[in-house]
């Protein structure tokens, strides 16, 4: 089997199961949007960061893989991992509680940047808000998937304080938003 069909080359391509979709459909938006997160965290992954960032980075690559295997599965033919549940959540939550307790407490927007990888986390963050905006009309129509826009709010949270804990670990600057200069 080759790598290349050309059923893409006029816009369309496949959901698992056969049925064919332009690729704006909003499925292929979803699991698209999730995948380039996907690829950003293997990203932040590949830094020098601490071992316990990485693990957490992988344990959530492993679910948005599973989300985006749901979301290509329109005919549920594929035996695949549950999906996330709210032990993930939970699990989540409690990752971002414990980063939360390693930095200081702002009144204002931090300016993205000061250190490659806190700009990372950054862009890792806005592209998880897309994914978010990407999947809404997914769950209207799928609500069994509704777990998914749970978990990817939590990681965009959990992404906003992983960059400010990697600036600290980092010991660089963060640039604090004045609106007023």
């Amino acid at each position: 089997m080759k790598i290349y069909t050309r059923d893409g080359d006029k816009g369309n391509t496949s959901l698992i199961g056969g049925t064919k979709v332009p690729k704006n459909d909003f499925r292929i938006e979803a699991y698209g949007t999730i995948d380039e997160l996907n690829s950003w965290l293997g990203l932040i992954n590949s830094q020098d960061i601490d071992k316990h960032d990485i693990d957490v980075i992988l344990k959530l690559q492993g679910l948005l893989m599973t989300i985006s295997s749901h979301l290509a599965d329109e005919k549920k033919i594929l035996a695949k991992p549950h999906m996330p549940d709210d032990q993930d959540i939970e699990w989540l939550e409690e990752e971002i509680d414990v980063l939360d307790k390693y930095i200081t407490h702002l009144q204002s927007f931090v300016i993205p940047g000061g250190h490659p990888v806190v700009a990372l986390c950054h862009v890792a963050r806005s592209i998880c808000r897309r994914a978010e905006r990407r999947l809404v009309p997914v769950i209207v129509k799928l609500p069994e998937l509704g777990i998914s826009m749970k978990l990817l709010n939590r990681l965009s949270d959990y992404l906003y304080i992983l960059a400010r804990k990697v600036s600290k670990d980092f010991n660089c600057e963060e640039k604090i938003w004045n609106p007023l200069f």
